[in-house]
């Protein structure tokens, strides 16, 4: 099986999933001073089941950690069910 390819497009505000050169989902969001709001993720259908969705979370939230100037809030379902089965990712999430 081929590698996702997980991309910031800060142009977009959006994350995206390459898959075999073909654009196979994303991730988008808005950013704050020091916040990454994630809004929505989707991954085209055609590439469902193949483990997109789950790099591509990974992929952002590894992204944002590198980073290290930004603290994510949640607002999208998936990537905030990706954090609570990756508790390794929790000290990311910004507390008020």
């Amino acid at each position: 099986m081929s590698e996702v390819d997980v991309r910031n497009n800060p142009a977009e505000n959006r994350y995206e999933a390459w898959l075999d050169g073909e654009l196979a989902g994303i991730a988008t969001y808005g950013l704050g001073p020091s916040t990454v709001v994630f809004l929505h993720t989707e991954v085209d259908d055609r590439f469902g089941g193949r483990g997109v969705g789950g790099a591509l979370a990974k992929g952002a939230l590894d992204d944002v950690r590198a980073d290290g100037s930004h603290d994510v809030i949640p607002l999208c379902p998936f990537i905030k069910s990706y954090i609570e089965k990756h508790p390794e990712y929790e000290d990311l999430v910004h507390r008020r």
